[in-house]
């Protein structure tokens, strides 16, 4: 069954929407800095590395795509702050994995708890997922906290489970059911 796509979505501070090629300039601009980019998978992006990425999230615009996936610019007052993805992991049973990234120069100021909040919401109910889960570099509080403020529950801390820019890193995993909300 296919879905009308509820974006964007208006919150009351921000946007969200789907990616476009110009995004990849304030993209870069958040993914390349050294404090983002410590707790992702990636290195800093480069230009072209932004292009890319872009380029492949411009087909990401719902679940219920072939690519099953959605990812979301955050705009706040007209400028890009960060976005969030959200991706089927398991189609048959409804189960996917939503990650976020945020400048941080827009931190603690409960943006990114109403951005994501709003998509996980969507994907529970917009999209009927059974379960959504996110799994973070342990040390990536800010993240943590989150996944906290927005019901998700911490499932699971997994020790020096992944080798990522040179060194064993921990694994927080947090999660969500339908019938938690």
């Amino acid at each position: 069954m296919k879905h009308t796509s509820p974006f964007p979505r208006e919150t009351d501070r921000t946007l969200l929407r789907p990616h476009q090629e110009s995004d990849a300039a304030p993209l870069q601009r958040i993914y390349s800095q050294t404090e983002v980019a410590r707790y992702l998978l990636d290195d800093p992006w480069s230009e072209m590395e932004a292009e890319q990425r872009v380029q492949q999230r411009l087909s990401q615009t719902g679940l219920d795509q072939d690519n099953g996936a959605l990812a979301l610019v955050i705009e706040h007052d007209g400028t890009v702050i960060g976005d969030v993805l959200l991706w089927l992991t398991n189609p048959e049973h409804r189960v996917a994995e939503i990650g976020w990234v945020m400048d941080p120069a827009y931190g603690g100021q409960g943006l990114a708890t109403e951005a994501v909040s709003t998509v996980l919401d969507i994907g529970l109910e917009h999209y009927a997922l059974h379960r959504v889960a996110a799994q973070m570099d342990a040390r990536n509080t800010a993240s943590s906290r989150l996944a906290e403020r927005i019901g998700m529950r911490h499932e699971a801390h997994l020790r020096q489970d992944w080798w990522s820019k040179g060194e064993w890193t921990d694994t927080l995993i947090y999660g969500v059911l339908a019938s938690d909300r």
